[in-house]
């Protein structure tokens, strides 16, 4: 299984790049959080084979003309192994944060995904460009703008989702979807995938064309207090998504839907210790791959093998390399 794991910004990002392919890892990937989700990956291209990816890159406040350059120039600097991961975000952080429009989020991510697709045809097929849509309207590209063909073709496309909406969505107009890492087991089984499936027939897409690329939170440890500060960590984000309503199907399907309110109620105190200490172990073991390397492996196979050979790495804490490594070993195997 080819793993995939985090950069969290730019300083060393050439040098943990070339260490995290001698530990085995396949590709790193970027978020948007204090850092640009770009920047680390233009100096992550230097270091040979590995795949890079913006996972995610949040979508709404960024013009598609800007999101096609920056994605082709990647493509072009990594020799073809770049892809363009998008994602909403949430209302408050679109709205408060980045003073962008959030209205009709599923509609316009997927009039933007269009966008981007007329961009690079423009741009490698010499089609006018003549894109006209709700949100975004792209009718100008003179030769000075035009990079022209990209020897590598135009980089796929992936879209992070959950919920049913952005994820039928997805399905429909992406190249591959991104299974957020607020998850489990039952839900992405019995509700991802059957939805995924349903969406490429009715699409009449052939399924080999399309990729699920999951995402698992893993809390891994090789001593005992390796494990204690993953399980602190990790239990610290589940309230943070928790808190969020539209995660809220997941603990809904598992019966711990009451717990969204409650979690919510603390954010907006800014009650973070507590919210952590909401989260029991069983809502832990279900949602994250805990333990030690070996146990995490399998439970990461058994999540998601059937579905991919590839996973994506959310650690909220940072196991040591060597942890790491026994970890990645235990899945190339």
């Amino acid at each position: 299984m080819r793993v995939h794991t985090a950069l969290y910004g730019p300083a060393d990002a050439e040098q943990r790049t070339r260490a995290l392919r001698d530990m085995g890892v396949g590709g790193v990937f970027t978020f948007e959080g204090p850092h640009d989700p770009f920047t680390p990956l233009t100096l992550a291209s230097t270091v040979a084979g590995m795949d890079l990816m913006t996972n995610v890159a949040i979508a709404f406040p960024r013009n598609p003309i800007h999101l096609a350059h920056q994605a082709n120039d990647l493509q072009l600097l990594a020799a073809g192994r770049f892809i363009v991961g998008l994602g909403t975000q949430i209302r408050p952080q679109i709205e408060k944060r980045f003073g962008a429009d959030f209205h009709h989020p599923v509609e316009r991510m997927a009039e933007l995904v269009r966008a981007l697709r007329a961009i690079f045809a423009c741009w490698n097929e010499g089609t006018r460009l003549d894109f006209r849509g709700e949100y975004y309207r792209h009718t100008l590209m003179t030769p000075t703008f035009n990079p022209g063909p990209n020897p590598f073709g135009p980089p796929p496309i992936y879209l992070g989702a959950l919920g049913p909406r952005m994820t039928t969505m997805a399905a429909e107009v992406a190249d591959g979807l991104l299974v957020m890492p607020f998850n489990s087991k039952r839900y992405l089984h019995e509700q991802i995938m059957p939805r995924v499936r349903d969406s490429l027939a009715r699409a009449n897409r052939n399924p080999t064309e399309f990729a699920v690329l999951p995402e698992v939170i893993v809390a891994v440890g090789n001593t005992d207090e390796e494990q204690e500060a993953a399980d602190a960590a990790t239990r610290r984000l589940l309230g943070f998504y928790g808190s969020t309503p539209a995660y809220r199907p997941v603990l809904d399907h598992h019966g711990w839907g009451d717990l969204q309110p409650e979690l919510n109620r603390l954010s907006k105190q800014g009650r973070w210790i507590e919210m952590g200490e909401l989260i029991d172990d069983d809502i832990l073991g279900t949602i994250a791959a805990r333990g030690k390397p070996a146990a995490v492996a399998a439970d990461i196979r058994d999540r998601v093998g059937a579905i991919s050979d590839r996973v994506c790495f959310y650690q909220p804490y940072a196991p040591s390399d060597e942890t790491l490594t026994e970890l990645v070993h235990a899945l190339n195997d």
